[in-house]
């Protein structure tokens, strides 16, 4: 088999990976884009132009269509902002997720429990209440704030040129980061942050935060992190303050993320929730 046909690009828009990347988003259901298109609408649509489209990604002329914007409520009162991209993107960004989490899982840390396959929330408290029980009462609770909004686009690309050699895939990881956002019918370009609600988000927040991972491993800290929520845990105040101030120094200077002072804290675990669950 020639290279070209086992490329990272190859791999992503077989007949195969297409097919089950379909049949995810047709279990996912959702909304409409801004195009209006539902996913019982996709299969015919993409009959009739599937062909016309992958013409454009292999000449690199595809563009994404605007991410449709919607508030909707947080459950502590604030509001999180949802972007809903068309079933269309939502297929092809399903398509590199299937292919790019293959090459990504192997090397995330065991520490990290959010959006990955066979792993939970209930694995991550499971986790967190064991190292409470071993003796490490206290907990730095760390939130980023608005991370979704807040990831440096040239940091995550030049991050990922490390691993993929494909450059047509980082061409399209590229062209998904900057779509706009259409906000009552007003496009706003996006200059960083990667749209929250595609399939693609997730993973991408997991390789931005892979590099804290490594880093509080390195330093040899009990931790568990599940999406933009860190706890760190430790056997005393004194030493929870010290791992609060470098811990935020690395993810402001480093990472370049900014740390959500009001939801940050050091405390008792007994006294904090995580992910919705407490520990006596």
């Amino acid at each position: 088999m020639a290279q070209h046909e086992g490329s990272m690009w190859e791999r992503i828009f077989s007949g195969r990976n297409l097919v089950k990347a379909m049949e995810r988003v047709q279990r996912n259901k959702g909304a409409a884009g801004v195009d209006g298109m539902t996913v019982e609408e996709l299969p015919g649509h993409l009959r009739e132009h599937w062909r016309s489209i992958r013409a454009k990604l292999d000449a690199r002329e595809y563009q994404p269509s605007r991410v449709k914007q919607v508030v909707i409520p947080k459950p502590d009162g604030g509001e999180r902002l949802l972007g809903i991209p068309t079933v269309q993107d939502r297929l092809i960004q399903q398509a590199m997720h299937q292919v790019l989490s293959g090459e990504y899982e192997p090397k995330f840390s065991d520490h990290s429990y959010g959006f990955r396959p066979g792993r939970s929330a209930h694995h991550a408290v499971s986790k967190a209440r064991g190292y409470v029980e071993a003796g490490n009462k206290w907990v730095v609770d760390m939130d980023l704030a608005k991370f979704f909004d807040r990831v440096n686009h040239d940091r995550l690309m030049s991050r990922l040129k490390r691993d993929i050699e494909d450059k047509r895939v980082l061409w399209l990881v590229n062209q998904y980061l900057k779509a706009g956002v259409m906000v009552n019918g007003v496009v706003v370009e996006r200059t960083e942050g990667t749209p929250q609600g595609g399939p693609l988000s997730p993973l991408l927040s997991n390789i931005v935060l892979d590099e804290l991972d490594w880093e509080l491993e390195r330093r040899g800290h009990l931790f568990v992190r599940y999406a933009d929520d860190c706890n760190i845990y430790v056997g005393s105040q004194r030493a929870a303050e010290r791992v609060l101030s470098s811990t935020r120094r690395y993810v402001e200077g480093k990472l370049r993320l900014q740390v959500n002072e009001s939801k940050s804290a050091v405390d008792l675990a007994t006294r904090r929730t995580f992910l919705g669950f407490s520990f006596y």
